[in-house]
C-alpha cells in the first residue's frame, strides 16, 4: 500500500533537489565564464605600471620660463640647420646687448655662442638657480652625442625678460 513520505524523507529530498540546483548553476557559470567557478581560477594579470608621460609648463611672464624657452626652440632651430630661425629667435629672447657680445665670442671661438660648442646637444635641461637683483638665473645642461655634458650659466632679466647675459 502506498504511504507518504515521512518529515524526515522530505527534508532529506529537498537538501538533494538543493544541492543539485546548485550544482547546475555552478556548471552554467564555468560553461558560460561567469565569476563563479568550480575549476581552479587563472592567476590574475599582473597590473600594468603607470608611467608618467612627460609634461612642460611656464609662463609668457615668468623670465625663467622664457629661458627654457629660448633653449628648446633655439635647439630645434639649429638642430634642423634653420638659421633664419635660429637668427629670429635670437633677436626675440636675447637683449641687444647680449647679441653683440654672442658676435664677438662666437668670431674668437669659431662656435655658437649661445650653445658654447661647433655641434648641437641631442637633449638639454634648464635648471633655475633662483633669482635677485633683478635678475633670475638658470644653468642649462646640454647633453652630447657621447653623453657627455655642459652647462652653460644664463641670466635674464626680470623687467624685459630679455636673456641677458650666457657664461659657461
Amino acid at each position: 500500500m502506498f504511504s507518504f513520505p515521512t518529515a524526515r524523507t522530505t527534508r532529506t529530498a529537498s537538501l538533494a533537489l538543493a544541492a543539485t540546483a546548485v550544482t547546475a548553476a555552478l556548471s552554467l557559470t564555468v560553461v558560460t565564464g561567469g565569476f563563479a567557478s568550480a575549476a581552479p581560477a587563472a592567476p590574475a594579470p599582473t597590473p600594468a605600471v603607470a608611467v608618467a608621460l612627460p609634461s612642460v609648463s611656464g609662463s609668457p611672464e615668468a623670465a625663467f620660463t622664457r629661458i627654457a624657452d629660448f633653449y628648446g626652440a633655439y635647439i630645434d632651430a639649429v638642430y634642423d640647420g634653420d638659421g633664419k630661425t635660429s637668427t629670429q629667435l635670437r633677436s626675440f629672447y636675447l637683449s641687444k646687448s647680449l647679441q653683440g657680445q654672442l658676435s664677438k665670442w662666437e668670431a674668437a671661438n669659431h662656435a655658437d655662442g649661445v650653445l658654447r660648442a661647433q655641434n648641437v646637444p641631442l637633449q638639454w635641461k634648464v635648471t633655475s638657480t633662483g633669482s635677485g637683483t633683478g635678475r633670475t638665473g638658470a644653468t642649462v645642461t646640454l647633453t652630447w652625442g657621447g653623453g657627455d655634458t655642459t652647462q652653460v650659466q644664463v641670466q635674464a632679466d626680470l623687467a624685459t625678460r630679455k636673456i641677458v647675459s650666457i657664461e659657461g
